[in-house]
């Protein structure tokens, strides 16, 4: 099921490219040249949130962003899960085809345990991590296991696919600024119809239904990550990953850590603070 529009090249100046994954044509960005750096979206974005961040960075940096199947341009296959364990696979896929080594990733929201996912088993080919607003643990917070249980519902599962419920709630809640009406039509095009969105109302199940997963996280990023250089870029004002929760886990992980406070920012700080991401991740590894 391909997706049927077109970015607005003022906001999206980028060239689409196209990856046959095992499971179904992958949609990427390949931007600028030097040390590459591979970006993890989270839920219901896409490439387009990296989009201030790639061209503050493309001068400096290969910036490699792509779209989860199910998300963004990138194919709907049928017989899909949709499960955090499958796109993992499927950016690992990428990853080897782009033949990447001594790369760094950047991670946030559910971007966070993939990106984990996919650095654990290619450890001596990463160079360092970026993380913002995520995790990669068991979930051991209340709230959120009520959010996952809540968004899973039959209420809520008809709301996220017939109405657009994350797109339309929770980027505008999950921001500090308010996005302009272009910025939030690029976000609901690439989800124009139920059958399209099966992928952004699968992840809040993943909260609890991928812990396995995230169990073997928990246990396997500190034994192959946790001497890498790490850089953590925080929206101070997120609702769901709280910096006095997560932080200091992410900071006995990597001992070898910056942290960038952003006071303004949100859940969704690509949104918010672009510019001082960019400038962290330049100072920390350009």
């Amino acid at each position: 099921m391909p997706i049927d529009f077109v970015p607005d090249r003022d906001l999206y100046p980028f060239t689409s490219r196209w990856f046959d994954s095992s499971q179904g044509r992958v949609h990427y960005i390949d931007e600028g040249s030097g040390p590459p750096i591979v970006f993890c979206h989270g839920n219901p974005t896409w490439s387009f949130l990296y989009r201030n961040i790639i061209t503050g960075l493309r001068d400096q940096f290969r910036c490699i962003a792509p779209d989860y199947l199910g998300f963004g341009l990138s194919d709907r296959p049928s017989g899909y899960g949709y499960t955090v364990e499958e796109h993992a696979q499927i950016v690992g896929e990428l990853v080897d085809s782009l033949g990447l080594d001594g790369y760094l990733s950047m991670g946030q929201d559910w971007g966070g345990p993939i990106s984990m996912a996919v650095d654990t088993v290619r450890a001596d080919r990463v160079r360092g991590i970026v993380l913002g607003n995520t995790w990669f643990w068991p979930t051991d917070k209340l709230h959120m296991k009520l959010f996952s249980k809540a968004m899973s519902s039959r209420p809520m599962q008809s709301a996220i696919l017939n109405r657009n419920f994350f797109v339309e709630r929770l980027i505008p809640v999950g921001t500090t600024r308010t996005l302009t009406p272009s910025e939030m039509q690029h976000y609901r095009a690439v989800q124009p119809s139920p059958q399209t969105r099966k992928g952004v109302a699968e992840l809040p199940k993943q909260i609890l239904a991928a812990r396995p997963l995230l169990q073997r996280l928990a246990r396997d990023v500190p034994a192959t990550l946790g001497a890498k250089p790490a850089l953590f870029v925080w929206g101070m004002k997120d609702f769901a990953f709280k910096p006095a929760h997560t932080l200091p886990r992410m900071r006995a992980t990597f001992p070898d850590h910056q942290v960038v406070e952003l006071p303004t920012a949100s859940h969704f700080m690509q949104e918010d603070a672009p510019e001082k991401i960019v400038s962290a991740i330049i100072e920390r590894f350009g």
